[in-house]
């Protein structure tokens, strides 16, 4: 639980930083500086409700693609903070939908990729439930090899073709 919060926190910092907005604190407001904030904090949530953070070229949900090494399965490091944020954006909106698809290299077997690009697929799902997404919300599939963004037969091609998109419902 406690990771589960610094993480959240991590990420709260990282979308702040990638959208060039001052982290928000926690320190409760002083009686004289309550009301200016409070006409502020009007304006900035009519601009939140008009502009969706998932529109926002800067903002850390922007990236809808988590990476692999070869034969991997498990979310790493460098992509955890984007599959948390979506974890949190999902939360907030219990009204959106995901459908993840896992994506294997042309390395492998058919049915091998497919089954590792299941798994790609259900580790991203099971880290957006821990961020706090619905299990309705999200669906996952494996394409395995068959949807490949990259066509050449050398590793800076396959790289990019490692990889579970996160595709949001329209």
């Amino acid at each position: 639980m406690k990771k589960l919060v610094i993480s959240l926190v991590l990420v709260n910092l990282l979308a702040a930083c990638a959208s060039n907005k001052p982290a928000e604190t926690t320190a409760a407001p002083t009686d004289s500086s309550a009301k200016a904030s409070a006409s502020k904090t009007g304006a900035a949530s009519a601009t939140q409700v008009a502009g969706d953070p998932l529109n926002d070229p800067a903002s850390i949900l922007a990236k809808r693609s988590v990476y692999y090494p070869f034969d991997v399965d498990a979310v790493q490091d460098a992509d955890k903070p984007v599959v948390q944020a979506h974890g949190k954006y999902l939360a907030s909106n219990p009204n959106r939908k995901v459908r993840l698809e896992g994506n294997c290299d042309e390395r492998g077997s058919n049915e091998y990729n497919l089954g590792l690009g299941q798994r790609r697929a259900d580790g991203v799902k099971k880290m957006l439930e821990l961020g706090g997404a619905k299990s309705a919300q999200l669906d996952s599939v494996s394409y395995g090899e068959e949807k490949p963004v990259a066509s050449g037969h050398e590793e800076a091609s396959w790289s990019q073709n490692r990889r579970t998109d996160i595709k949001y419902a329209k």
